[in-house]
């Protein structure tokens, strides 16, 4: 019964699976009815076989008018009428022509690398071969292939993958960049005013790091935002030359037990985790930085065993690396040959580094202690904070059943890190650093800035797996200088303005949840008033204990 429906069915079958049918599109225009009818009858005739019976088999007929499927390639809609004989021969002409022209291209490139791009003007006119409008065609993409084969080869040489130009580290003050405006130039010689009096003022500089730091005095002014450097200008070099060398005091007391018993998990980590750093950046991928990583991140490990080694903590070693790099190399940094520095200068980069490190983990360390605590609380904050903000992208993370720890626990561990480009994430950090709670309080807000940035694009989604795909490769590649400050403008506004956020520190004032980790600092009051009250001055009038406290913090 089932053989006997199958015949049936290839009897009554019109239209049979892989028969030829015509492609329509921008690249595919309409076929010609004639020609395409005129065709098909040909190779219907030129296939003709022998049958014994109507019963025969309907399957050999079936397979009789399938048998070209797979030999119709991306031309089927041109002019069908060409002979195989001379497309057999034009290929051979066209595949002849674009290996010679690779040969003489490498061969080029191996005397004059420089000139490994010829102009569509100098290339060789026998890659042409034009006799129909299909041979036309190929011809055509044979000449592109021969203009795009030195191309490729070039690409091809770097022994790293190259990054796109927008996603290089080097931010708009990079050399090679615009000249400076004359507001970049009052901005860079008031820091350097700062920065060369007797004593910092250390609050000065943190209001003008606020909206980004030059990239001339970054290095600085990272080391004295972070606590490394003293505020005196006479200490700064005693301390710089004392701090230095009680680092590498250290690496000759801890490095060597790496191989120990209780340490050789550890440090495995380390050594599997360097690697996976940047992998697009080709600087990370030298040997010589990768061990420099390697103790940095052992040596704070062993010095720190609340927490160790967490993965993620790696990441945070880069931006100041390449800070203070930077004060050494005036050409693009990730592209640098850290071989071409003195040994004092790698000892003093990789010093600074850890110690700046160290004091940005001093402040959220509870983020990579047993279970990541802080993480925990900062994603549930976060969702608590994304809920009162945007109510409707919270309602369609629960429609969905998105989590929010499913992408924002990698935001909080990696503080943003791998959603954006290094260069963002130095410009992110100065005003991290100018910031008292920058790096543990005020990225929550920026986080929360962050997500509803794509506000629309989460709406558009309408499944869970589509979400997550669109959270965890969010498009900022193309992210610069102006972007981030658009985002740091809407998480300021969002600190200003919200007062319920959870906060096991926070006072609870009448129902009202008052984190006293923000400060009205940059407010025009009195530092030590709570921002929350600060701002919501007029709403504390109407309520008499409110009015008290206010009225008493005002004394």
């Amino acid at each position: 019964m089932a053989a006997e429906s199958g015949r049936q069915f290839w009897k009554r079958s019109a239209k049979l699976p892989g028969s030829i049918q015509p492609v329509y599109g921008a690249q595919h225009p309409p076929l010609d009815p004639r020609l395409t009818k005129n065709f098909i009858k040909d190779r219907s005739k030129a296939n003709v076989l022998p049958v014994k019976s109507k019963k025969a088999s309907s399957f050999h007929e079936f397979a009789r008018n399938t048998s070209d499927a797979w030999d119709i390639g991306d031309d089927e809609d041109e002019d069908f009428t060409s002979s195989s004989s001379s497309l057999q021969t034009l290929n051979s002409k066209v595949a002849k022509a674009a290996a010679a022209q690779v040969l003489e291209n490498h061969s080029k490139l191996r005397v004059k690398p420089e000139r490994a791009q010829p102009a569509l003007s100098d290339m060789p006119t026998n890659c042409k071969v034009n006799k129909s409008s299909s041979e036309a065609q190929l011809s055509r993409m044979s000449e592109e292939t021969c203009v795009r084969t030195p191309l490729q080869k070039q690409q091809s040489l770097p022994l790293r993958p190259v990054i796109p130009l927008v996603a290089r580290i080097s931010d708009q003050n990079a050399s090679g960049a615009p000249p400076m405006t004359v507001r970049e130039k009052t901005r860079l010689e008031k820091f350097r005013q700062l920065l060369s009096s007797h004593n910092t003022d250390l609050d000065e500089l943190r209001k003008c790091s606020w909206p980004g730091v030059p990239r001339e005095v970054r290095p600085v002014t990272w080391r004295l935002l972070s606590g490394y450097l003293p505020a005196n200008m006479e200490r700064r070099k005693l301390t710089l030359q004392r701090k230095r060398e009680e680092y590498f005091g250290f690496i000759q007391q801890y490095y060597d037990s790496r191989n120990e018993e209780h340490h050789q998990d550890t440090y495995r980590q380390i050594h599997i985790d360097i690697p996976r750093t940047n992998p697009l950046i080709p600087l990370f991928q030298q040997p010589l930085v990768q061990e420099i990583f390697e103790r940095i991140l052992f040596i704070w490990a062993i010095r720190h065993p609340a927490s160790g080694y967490v993965q993620g903590i790696n990441d945070l070693v880069t931006p100041f690396f390449v800070v203070f790099l930077s004060e050494y190399v005036e050409e693009d940094v990730e592209n640098f040959d850290v071989t071409n520095l003195s040994q004092d200068v790698l000892r003093s980069i990789e010093a600074d580094s850890f110690w700046c490190m160290s004091k940005l983990l001093d402040g959220i360390q509870d983020n990579y202690t047993f279970a990541q605590p802080g993480i925990q609380k900062k994603v549930k904050a976060l969702e608590e904070l994304v809920s009162r903000i945007d109510e409707q992208v919270h309602n369609h993370f629960r429609k969905y059943e998105v989590e929010y720890l499913q992408f924002a626990f990698r935001w909080m561990n990696n503080l943003l890190m791998r959603e954006l480009p290094l260069r963002c994430t130095i410009r992110l950090w100065d005003t991290y650093q100018s910031e008292p709670e920058g790096f543990s309080h005020f990225h929550l807000y920026v986080c929360a800035a962050f997500l509803i940035k794509w506000r629309k694009e989460i709406l558009d989604e309408e499944d869970f797996q589509g979400l997550l795909m669109l959270l965890q490769n969010l498009p900022t590649i193309h992210w610069g200088n102006e972007e981030i400050g658009l985002l740091l403008a809407e998480a300021y506004r969002l600190n200003c303005s919200l007062i319920q956020v959870p906060d096991e520190n926070a006072l609870s004032v009448t129902g009202w949840r008052i984190p006293w980790g923000c400060r009205a600092r940059s407010f025009s009051g009195p530092s030590f008033i709570p921002r929350a009250l600060w701002v919501q001055e007029g709403a504390a009038r109407t309520c008499p204990l409110l009015s008290l406290l206010f009225a008493f913090l005002q004394v």
